[in-house]
């Protein structure tokens, strides 16, 4: 797809930013270390119970290396997360390119299958869905619903208003994404009675109000 940049975009602009940037490859691979600690964390006993000085004794790391990137554990979580999210665009983007998608509906099924996946095989991954703290603006859902309804105006020229597009598309993948959380705090592998619910409900729900756009579409 021409357009499919669009997914990815700049990064937004952190809301809690790591004390120092890494500038050099060791560096990143540090910081990298430490969220990979923080991910594994994350999956064997929550965002809740995590600390720095677990991220530290995790990643063999002294406590000074982990305040060097992260003032306290919240800043670790949100850098995991927007490590997440990056990484979740990137592969939708990756996914779409690959993809023959013949309308702007199979694009809303990629977004959904790669979110499946990855709970699957992204370490950390839950924390992109994590409610107990406090949370960027930037939220997942609102942020994606924008970059997919531009590039589906670009890609398939649609007759539905951009806003409206978004918001639609906004309210679904919130739909989808709390029953695939679900379905993965159920089943460890995701319980696929949850996640068929959510493929359904996203169908339906983007059926009852954008139906006429999708039929004009295929029958194109």
């Amino acid at each position: 797809m021409s357009n499919v940049d669009l997914i990815l975009g700049p990064d937004p602009g952190r809301k809690r930013p790591v004390r120092t940037e890494p500038t050099q490859r060791r560096s990143s691979q540090r910081l990298d270390a430490l969220l990979d600690a923080a991910a594994a964390i994350v999956d064997e006993s929550g965002f809740e119970r995590l600390t720095t000085q677990m991220v530290a004794e995790r990643a063999g790391a002294s406590i000074g290396t982990v305040y060097r990137y992260f003032p306290d554990r919240v800043a670790v979580l949100h850098g995991l997360r927007e490590r997440e999210v990056r990484r979740f665009r990137e592969r939708v983007a990756e996914e779409l390119q690959r993809a023959e998608l013949e309308t702007w509906w199979s694009i809303v099924d990629v977004s959904l299958e790669v979110g499946t996946e990855m709970y699957r095989d992204e370490p950390g991954f839950s924390v992109v869905h994590g409610g107990s703290f406090e949370l960027a603006e930037d939220q997942l859902e609102p942020e994606l619903a924008d970059r997919m309804a531009r590039l589906i105006k670009a890609e398939f020229d649609v007759d539905v208003e951009i806003s409206e597009l978004r918001f639609r598309l906004g309210v679904a993948m919130e739909l989808g994404d709390a029953l695939i959380n679900r379905a993965f705090e159920r089943d460890e592998a995701g319980d696929e009675r949850y996640l068929e619910e959510a493929r359904r409900l996203v169908h339906d729900y983007l059926a009852e109000h954008l139906g006429a756009v999708r039929v004009a579409i295929n029958a194109a």
